[in-house]
Protein backbone atom coordinates (compact mmCIF):
# COMPACT_ATOMS: atom_id res chain seq x y z
CA UNK A 1 0.00 0.00 0.00
CA UNK A 2 1.00 3.65 -0.42
CA UNK A 3 1.27 5.65 2.78
CA UNK A 4 2.05 9.13 4.11
CA UNK A 5 3.58 9.33 7.60
CA UNK A 6 3.35 12.46 9.76
CA UNK A 7 4.95 13.01 13.18
CA UNK A 8 6.97 15.88 14.60
CA UNK A 9 9.36 13.37 16.18
CA UNK A 10 11.91 12.53 13.50
CA UNK A 11 12.82 9.33 15.35
CA UNK A 12 9.26 7.99 15.37
CA UNK A 13 8.47 9.29 11.88
CA UNK A 14 11.49 7.62 10.35
CA UNK A 15 11.01 4.51 12.47
CA UNK A 16 7.44 3.99 11.20
CA UNK A 17 8.46 4.80 7.63
CA UNK A 18 11.37 2.36 7.78
CA UNK A 19 9.17 -0.38 9.22
CA UNK A 20 6.60 0.09 6.48
CA UNK A 21 9.20 0.08 3.73
CA UNK A 22 10.71 -3.13 5.08
CA UNK A 23 7.25 -4.67 4.84
CA UNK A 24 7.12 -3.78 1.14
CA UNK A 25 4.91 -0.70 1.40
CA UNK A 26 5.65 2.60 -0.33
CA UNK A 27 6.04 5.73 1.81
CA UNK A 28 5.01 8.51 -0.54
CA UNK A 29 5.93 11.35 1.81
CA UNK A 30 6.91 12.25 5.35
CA UNK A 31 5.52 15.29 7.18
CA UNK A 32 6.67 16.99 10.38
CA UNK A 33 3.65 19.22 11.01
CA UNK A 34 -0.07 19.28 10.36
CA UNK A 35 0.01 21.78 7.50
CA UNK A 36 2.69 19.78 5.71
CA UNK A 37 0.57 16.64 6.13
CA UNK A 38 -2.46 18.24 4.47
CA UNK A 39 -0.27 19.55 1.65
CA UNK A 40 1.36 16.15 1.06
CA UNK A 41 -2.00 14.39 0.99
CA UNK A 42 -3.29 16.92 -1.53
CA UNK A 43 -0.19 16.40 -3.67
CA UNK A 44 -0.56 12.60 -3.62
CA UNK A 45 -4.36 12.34 -3.36
CA UNK A 46 -4.64 10.09 -6.40
CA UNK A 47 -2.14 7.60 -4.99
CA UNK A 48 -2.25 7.51 -1.20
CA UNK A 49 -4.08 4.66 0.52
CA UNK A 50 -3.43 5.54 4.17
CA UNK A 51 -2.27 8.61 6.07
CA UNK A 52 -0.70 7.95 9.48
CA UNK A 53 -0.45 10.95 11.79
CA UNK A 54 0.24 11.89 15.38
CA UNK A 55 -2.61 13.71 17.13
CA UNK A 56 -0.46 16.43 18.71
CA UNK A 57 1.78 18.17 16.19
CA UNK A 58 3.02 21.63 15.26
CA UNK A 59 2.19 24.38 14.72
CA UNK A 60 0.40 24.57 18.10
CA UNK A 61 1.31 21.15 19.51
CA UNK A 62 -2.26 20.60 20.68
CA UNK A 63 -4.61 18.62 18.42
CA UNK A 64 -3.29 19.82 15.06
CA UNK A 65 -2.86 16.28 13.74
CA UNK A 66 -6.47 15.47 14.55
CA UNK A 67 -7.65 18.68 12.87
CA UNK A 68 -5.61 17.82 9.79
CA UNK A 69 -7.13 14.32 9.73
CA UNK A 70 -10.64 15.77 9.85
CA UNK A 71 -9.80 18.08 6.96
CA UNK A 72 -8.44 15.15 4.97
CA UNK A 73 -11.52 13.10 5.78
CA UNK A 74 -13.79 15.85 4.46
CA UNK A 75 -11.80 16.41 1.28
CA UNK A 76 -10.69 12.84 0.51
CA UNK A 77 -13.06 10.35 2.18
CA UNK A 78 -11.55 7.38 0.35
CA UNK A 79 -8.19 7.81 2.12
CA UNK A 80 -7.85 5.71 5.25
CA UNK A 81 -6.61 7.45 8.39
CA UNK A 82 -4.62 5.97 11.27
CA UNK A 83 -4.02 8.35 14.17
CA UNK A 84 -1.46 7.67 16.89
CA UNK A 85 -1.27 9.37 20.27
CA UNK A 86 0.86 9.28 23.38
CA UNK A 87 -2.22 9.75 25.55
CA UNK A 88 -5.32 7.73 26.40
CA UNK A 89 -7.70 10.47 25.26
CA UNK A 90 -11.14 9.05 24.40
CA UNK A 91 -12.37 12.50 23.42
CA UNK A 92 -9.92 12.56 20.49
CA UNK A 93 -11.09 9.13 19.33
CA UNK A 94 -14.73 10.14 19.58
CA UNK A 95 -14.16 13.33 17.60
CA UNK A 96 -12.42 11.39 14.84
CA UNK A 97 -15.12 8.74 14.61
CA UNK A 98 -18.02 11.15 15.10
CA UNK A 99 -17.46 12.30 11.51
CA UNK A 100 -18.79 8.87 10.50
CA UNK A 101 -21.20 8.23 13.37
CA UNK A 102 -23.88 7.13 10.94
CA UNK A 103 -21.50 4.64 9.32
CA UNK A 104 -18.60 4.97 6.95
CA UNK A 105 -19.63 6.19 3.50
CA UNK A 106 -19.63 3.57 0.78
CA UNK A 107 -16.08 3.30 -0.56
CA UNK A 108 -14.77 5.38 2.34
CA UNK A 109 -11.39 4.69 3.86
CA UNK A 110 -11.06 3.06 7.26
CA UNK A 111 -10.31 4.83 10.52
CA UNK A 112 -7.95 3.92 13.36
CA UNK A 113 -6.80 5.36 16.67
CA UNK A 114 -3.80 3.77 18.41
CA UNK A 115 -1.53 4.67 21.29
CA UNK A 116 2.12 5.14 20.33
CA UNK A 117 3.11 2.25 22.58
CA UNK A 118 1.14 0.00 20.23
CA UNK A 119 3.47 0.89 17.35
CA UNK A 120 6.26 -0.94 19.18
CA UNK A 121 4.16 -4.12 19.03
CA UNK A 122 4.94 -4.56 15.36
CA UNK A 123 2.59 -7.44 14.58
CA UNK A 124 -0.38 -5.67 16.22
CA UNK A 125 0.47 -2.39 14.50
CA UNK A 126 0.69 -3.99 11.07
CA UNK A 127 -2.55 -5.91 11.64
CA UNK A 128 -4.31 -2.68 12.65
CA UNK A 129 -2.93 -0.93 9.58
CA UNK A 130 -4.25 -3.71 7.34
CA UNK A 131 -7.72 -3.47 8.92
CA UNK A 132 -7.84 0.30 8.41
CA UNK A 133 -6.52 0.05 4.85
CA UNK A 134 -9.29 -2.45 4.08
CA UNK A 135 -11.93 0.06 5.22
CA UNK A 136 -12.35 -1.16 8.78
CA UNK A 137 -12.20 0.53 12.16
CA UNK A 138 -9.57 -0.03 14.86
CA UNK A 139 -9.49 1.49 18.34
CA UNK A 140 -6.58 0.99 20.72
CA UNK A 141 -7.50 -1.57 23.43
CA UNK A 142 -6.81 0.90 26.25
CA UNK A 143 -8.98 3.59 24.64
CA UNK A 144 -11.72 1.09 23.80
CA UNK A 145 -11.75 -0.15 27.39
CA UNK A 146 -12.00 3.41 28.74
CA UNK A 147 -14.94 4.11 26.44
CA UNK A 148 -16.69 0.82 27.11
CA UNK A 149 -16.42 1.07 30.88
CA UNK A 150 -18.36 4.34 30.83
CA UNK A 151 -21.46 2.25 30.04
CA UNK A 152 -23.09 4.55 27.49
CA UNK A 153 -26.86 4.45 27.68
CA UNK A 154 -27.34 3.58 24.01
CA UNK A 155 -25.54 0.28 24.61
CA UNK A 156 -27.36 -0.53 27.83
CA UNK A 157 -29.31 -3.36 26.20
CA UNK A 158 -26.15 -5.39 25.59
CA UNK A 159 -25.23 -8.21 27.97
CA UNK A 160 -21.76 -8.19 29.56
CA UNK A 161 -20.59 -10.83 27.08
CA UNK A 162 -21.96 -8.87 24.13
CA UNK A 163 -20.14 -5.79 25.39
CA UNK A 164 -16.90 -7.81 25.51
CA UNK A 165 -17.51 -8.92 21.94
CA UNK A 166 -18.18 -5.35 20.80
CA UNK A 167 -15.04 -4.10 22.54
CA UNK A 168 -12.99 -6.71 20.67
CA UNK A 169 -14.73 -5.74 17.43
CA UNK A 170 -13.61 -2.17 18.14
CA UNK A 171 -10.03 -3.42 18.27
CA UNK A 172 -10.40 -4.78 14.74
CA UNK A 173 -10.64 -8.44 15.71
CA UNK A 174 -12.26 -10.97 13.41
CA UNK A 175 -14.82 -13.50 14.71
CA UNK A 176 -12.06 -16.09 14.92
CA UNK A 177 -9.85 -13.80 16.99
CA UNK A 178 -12.77 -12.94 19.27
CA UNK A 179 -13.40 -16.64 19.82
CA UNK A 180 -9.77 -17.23 20.74
CA UNK A 181 -9.70 -14.27 23.14
CA UNK A 182 -12.94 -15.23 24.93
CA UNK A 183 -12.64 -19.02 24.56
CA UNK A 184 -15.86 -19.23 22.57
CA UNK A 185 -16.86 -21.51 19.73
CA UNK A 186 -17.38 -20.00 16.26
CA UNK A 187 -21.12 -20.52 16.63
CA UNK A 188 -21.21 -18.73 19.98
CA UNK A 189 -19.26 -15.76 18.59
CA UNK A 190 -21.60 -15.51 15.59
CA UNK A 191 -24.59 -15.53 17.92
CA UNK A 192 -23.18 -12.75 20.12
CA UNK A 193 -22.24 -10.65 17.08
CA UNK A 194 -25.73 -11.11 15.63
CA UNK A 195 -27.23 -10.02 18.97
CA UNK A 196 -25.06 -6.89 18.95
CA UNK A 197 -26.28 -6.03 15.45
CA UNK A 198 -29.89 -6.66 16.42
CA UNK A 199 -29.77 -4.57 19.60
CA UNK A 200 -28.12 -1.70 17.72
CA UNK A 201 -30.84 -1.88 15.03
CA UNK A 202 -28.39 -2.93 12.34
CA UNK A 203 -30.46 -5.19 10.12
CA UNK A 204 -29.23 -7.63 7.46
CA UNK A 205 -29.58 -4.96 4.79
CA UNK A 206 -27.15 -2.58 6.51
CA UNK A 207 -23.87 -2.12 4.67
CA UNK A 208 -20.74 -2.86 6.71
CA UNK A 209 -22.64 -3.64 9.90
CA UNK A 210 -19.46 -4.43 11.81
CA UNK A 211 -18.06 -0.96 11.23
CA UNK A 212 -21.39 0.69 11.99
CA UNK A 213 -21.64 -1.19 15.30
CA UNK A 214 -18.22 0.09 16.36
CA UNK A 215 -19.12 3.63 15.29
CA UNK A 216 -22.35 3.44 17.30
CA UNK A 217 -20.31 2.37 20.32
CA UNK A 218 -17.88 5.27 19.90
CA UNK A 219 -20.58 7.84 19.22
CA UNK A 220 -22.40 6.79 22.39
CA UNK A 221 -19.36 7.10 24.62
CA UNK A 222 -20.33 10.22 26.48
Amino acid sequence: MKIIVADDSALLREGIAGLLERQGHTVLARASDANELVAEVAAHAAQVDVAITDVRMPPTLTDDGLRAALRIRAAYPAIALLLVSQYVAPEYARELFDTDAGGLPEGGGGLGYLLKDRVAEVADFLRSLAVVAAGGVVVDPDVAARLMHRTPSRLGALTPREREVLELMARGNSNGQIGEALFLSPGAVSKHVANVFSKLDLGPGEENRRVRAVLAFLAAGE
